[in-house]
């Protein structure tokens, strides 16, 4: 492995004085390397295409942190190129390096001593649009603005399931479910696995949990008008990013998507290994 490409946050990377070291880094060794600014110092969020990667590029390494990781294997799922994050802000679940480690990962990589694990994403389309969009982490229908409770009328495969009431609705992958489906309740799951997670974000019913449902599963999910003198309005985020607009009568439909995120592995650290160490960290 000697051709890399790096996705930076320059929020946490100030002047990209890493990233040019990392740069001259790789290519002092033999290897190529080009970088691409994911957020600026604006703090504005640049879109990475697929295209923007050059096709023979053979890893992309993602400097920043969770959400920088998480919006690149996003972004640029059709290169299938596999990704590997070093953190360089708060203690996250994906990013596997740290900056005191890169450059002996580095070395690993170029060596080919890694591995590579399959994260299975979400895909999600409006019924009204074209435009699919997808997301690693989870696909959110959340109410916005006003304090009143939405209605989601969910179906699996066609079959009405259930009509939740509350403050939306978390469509995660195993991979998200450390992180809004946690803060909401829902399991936690080791990211390799194949499963969908359903669940209800502050539910109006005491006794409503999670639902795991098959990764094969269509998910379609409808917003019911709660009054009739109100517009009912519900936004869908894709891994914490605006996607659309539900109005009341409106669905999506969220299914696995076709292709997974490829995140590359230095360490046979188990994922309950990093999760013992992360739970100490925040208790």
């Amino acid at each position: 492995m000697k051709k890399f490409v790096l996705i930076v946050n320059a929020l946490k990377d100030r002047n990209l004085e890493e990233t040019r070291s990392l740069c001259s880094y790789i290519k002092t060794r033999g290897g190529s390397c080009t970088y691409l600014v994911s957020v600026d110092e604006q703090e504005r969020i640049r879109k990475i295409h697929a295209q923007d990667i050059p096709k023979e590029t053979e890893c992309m390494i993602v400097l920043g942190g969770d959400g920088t990781l998480i919006r690149a294997a996003r972004d640029t799922v059709e290169c299938n190129i596999p990704l590997i994050g070093v953190n360089m802000g708060t203690l996250g679940y994906l990013c596997e390096l740290e900056q005191g480690s890169i450059y002996e990962a580095l070395d690993q990589m170029m060596h080919h001593e890694f591995m590579i694990e399959e994260r299975m994403m979400l895909c999600g389309l409006k019924e009204t649009q074209s435009q699919m969009f997808h997301a690693l982490n989870d696909i959110v229908i959340h109410r916005t603005g006003s304090l009143s409770l939405v209605v989601l009328t969910v179906y699996v495969n066609g079959q009405y399931l259930h009509t939740f009431q509350g403050d939306g609705m978390i469509l995660s992958t195993p991979t998200g479910s450390t992180g809004y489906n946690m803060s909401a309740g829902g399991p936690i799951v080791d990211p390799k696995a194949q499963l969908l997670l359903l669940t209800p974000i502050n539910s109006h019913t005491l006794t409503q949990r999670s639902i795991v449902i098959s990764p094969q599963d269509e998910i379609v999910i409808e917003v019911e008008k709660r009054r009739m003198q109100q517009d009912e309005q519900v936004e869908v985020s894709y891994d914490g990013d605006h996607g659309c607009w539900l109005a009341a009568g409106e669905r999506i439909c969220i299914r696995r998507a076709e292709k997974s995120a490829k995140i590359l592995k230095l360490s046979r650290v188990s994922f309950l290994e990093i999760l013992r160490k992360k739970m100490q960290t925040f208790c």
